[in-house]
């Protein structure tokens, strides 16, 4: 289970809107791994919360489709499409017997 960034005693005052997460997830699709949450937050499109996204990266770890490297930096992580390519190459498994 990954280690969320939110303090868990403290309550959500503003959800997302699921265009919000879209919005997120394609910038840091685009900019895997450039950067740090704070830089994140300052460079999206649209202007939002500090705490709504961080409402977002919190779901986004959660859900594993992000990273946070050991510089802090946001990565993306989920490729759903390569792991259907690779489950199709039985030689990449170990053998169980």
């Amino acid at each position: 289970m990954p280690i969320l960034l939110k303090k868990p005693d403290k309550e959500v005052l503003r959800f997302p809107r699921l265009d919000t997460i879209l919005m997120v997830e394609k910038f840091i699709k685009e900019h895997d791994g450039e950067y740090k949450k704070k830089e994140l937050w300052q460079k999206l499109p649209k202007k939002m919360m500090y705490q709504t996204f961080c409402v977002i990266i919190d779901y986004l770890l959660y859900s594993g489709k992000v990273s946070v490297d050991s510089e802090g930096k946001i990565g993306w992580i989920f490729y759903p499409e390569s792991v259907n390519e690779r489950i199709k190459n039985k030689h990449l498994f170990w053998s169980s017997g």
